[in-house]
């Protein structure tokens, strides 16, 4: 599905992704693991479209991404998620939710004088879908609160509805497990297993070691830049350049 080769992304003298290769396979969960300052953001934000990469290849159902505007890239079906939730948060959950699907007939404005009974029909099913969405993820009883009021858990399971809405074919998320309570963590694990079901591939950044152990197959680690192990999570358990990486040399 996903096809990464040779990718570097360079900040003046500094290679925050240094050739890195791999490919994902459809209906996986695949990990992205590795200590802070690895590269892994950086490769999610040159992939997503955020970046341009300085040099590689990057192909998703055999179309080059690279030089693609980040809303061409979500058209294909590619979307992402960020460290930090980013919902609009003035806007209700169910806003934040109905929002999502793109080339909708409301955004033009004429088509609110002149369209307005299509306007009106797409919106009412936009709306019995975001319902759907929110109930999946167990927000329904939030769906009229404002986003900046939900707790950090809570966001987290919005910014997965909004991926659901956007009914993709993969999805990148970065830490959706960052600052989440236990209970809600499961939740999340449950949900992303639900997903994956209905045909939806993920690549998930996780420093949660039980949760990419048990959720991800298969795991790539990066450090300082480079891809150093891609594995079944086993083999990266074991393997001493990912002990060394996350441990130093001494200690592994």
């Amino acid at each position: 599905m996903l096809e990464v080769a040779h990718l570097v992304k360079a900040f003046g003298g500094v290679r925050a992704v240094d050739d890195v290769s791999f490919t994902l396979r459809e209906r996986t969960i695949t990990g992205l693991i590795g200590p802070n300052g690895a590269g892994k953001t950086t490769l999610f934000d040159t992939v997503a479209g955020m970046h341009r990469p300085t040099s590689g290849h990057i192909a998703f159902r055999g179309r080059r991404l690279a030089g693609l505007a980040p809303h061409r890239i979500f058209h294909l079906g590619l979307v992402r998620t960020f460290q930090i939730p980013r919902p609009f948060p003035e806007m209700t959950v169910l806003e934040n939710v109905m929002v999502v699907p793109a080339r909708q007939s409301g955004e033009r404005f004429w088509n609110n004088w002149i369209a307005r009974a299509r306007v009106r029909s797409e919106e009412r099913a936009l709306r019995a879908r975001a319902q759907e969405v929110l109930a999946f993820f167990e927000l329904e009883r939030l769906a009229g609160d404002r986003a900046k009021n939900l707790s950090g858990g809570q966001q987290k399971l919005l910014e997965l509805a909004r991926v659901l809405m956007a009914e993709p074919q993969l999805a990148l998320l970065d830490e959706p497990g960052a600052g989440v309570n236990p209970t809600l963590l499961q939740t999340i694990v449950d949900k992303l297993r639900a997903l994956n079901a209905r045909g939806i591939t993920f690549l998930v950044i996780e420093h949660n070691m039980d949760f990419v152990m048990s959720l991800c197959d298969p795991i790539l680690v990066m450090a300082q830049g480079r891809l150093i192990q891609q594995g079944n999570a086993e083999q990266v358990r074991s393997d001493p350049r990912v002990l060394d990486a996350y441990l130093g040399g001494a200690a592994a």
